[in-house]
């Protein structure tokens, strides 16, 4: 496999439940490294909780957040692409208070939320940067949103379909979220992949969830990891491990190292 680049998910790709990175995992990443393929992180986290790991692993590329709404410079962290969503705030506001949930919004200037639970807490220690605001977002004062999400606590599909008009909207099993229209981790990758001179098809994108679906179908080789739900599996090429038995690593040591040794565990 011709493979100049690689795009990594993180949750639920990378990382464990626990939130790190396994020995073998980063030891596949550092001998792709050396054999001269690019490797980026694609996520839907924000920069701040994306930044530690990426230094973690030594990378140099730039880091697409956000599910692809952000893209950040790896040395500097400065924004490099940005694309904001505009809702009508006060229908979204209505919409989400009749149902029980929470509601994060991602600005360009920080994280504001109705209620913190133990993610956020966990996005705080991480990123260093607690939220700007908590409570009734209906009195937050805010601008330049990259993304939306309403926890529900499960399927919310009734309810994401009200904003399929105004952005792009990635169901999850606990709810949804938005981005702005035609903004996704592939829409990223692309920019990235004029920027690095390198074609889809020489590129591999491994993840796990709904709003890693498009990347996968458009890279030359698209990768679910083996705790995907089906639908993502079926877009994909190739079906690797469960991420808690290192599936990334196993991905990487069995098609992309041109020195394969199987990993002593």
């Amino acid at each position: 496999m011709n493979v100049r680049a690689i795009f990594i998910d993180m949750d639920g790709t990378l990382l464990k439940a626990s939130n790190y990175i396994s020995r073998r995992n980063m030891e596949a990443i550092n001998r792709l490294i050396n054999q001269g393929v690019k490797v980026f992180l694609a996520t839907g986290r924000h920069y701040e909780v994306t930044a530690p790991y990426h230094k973690e692993i030594g990378l140099r590329t730039p880091m697409i957040c956000l599910n692809g709404a952000a893209i950040h410079d790896a040395e500097t962290g400065r924004v490099m692409q940005m694309t904001t969503v505009r809702l009508n705030e006060e229908r979204f506001h209505h919409l989400t208070a009749e149902s029980p949930c929470n509601v994060i919004i991602h600005t360009a200037n920080g994280l504001y939320c109705k209620e913190t639970n133990e993610e956020i807490d966990y996005w705080t220690e991480v990123g260093q940067i607690p939220p700007r605001y908590i409570g009734d977002l209906r009195q937050a004062t805010y601008q330049d949103v990259l993304k939306y999400s309403v926890r529900t606590g499960a399927s919310s599909t009734e309810l994401s379909a009200l904003f399929k008009k105004e952005g792009e909207v990635i169901d999850w099993n606990d709810g949804f979220e938005i981005v702005a229209p035609n903004v996704s981790k592939w829409s990223a990758i692309k920019s990235l992949l004029t920027e690095f001179q390198i074609s889809p098809n020489e590129v591999a994108a491994i993840g796990d969830g709904p709003n890693d679906i498009e990347m996968l179908r458009h890279a030359g080789i698209g990768v679910a990891m083996g705790n995907a739900s089906e639908k993502v599996q079926a877009a994909a090429d190739i079906v690797t491990g469960h991420h808690e038995h290192d599936g990334l690593a196993e991905f990487i040591e069995r098609y992309l190292l041109k020195s394969y040794e199987p990993y002593a565990i």
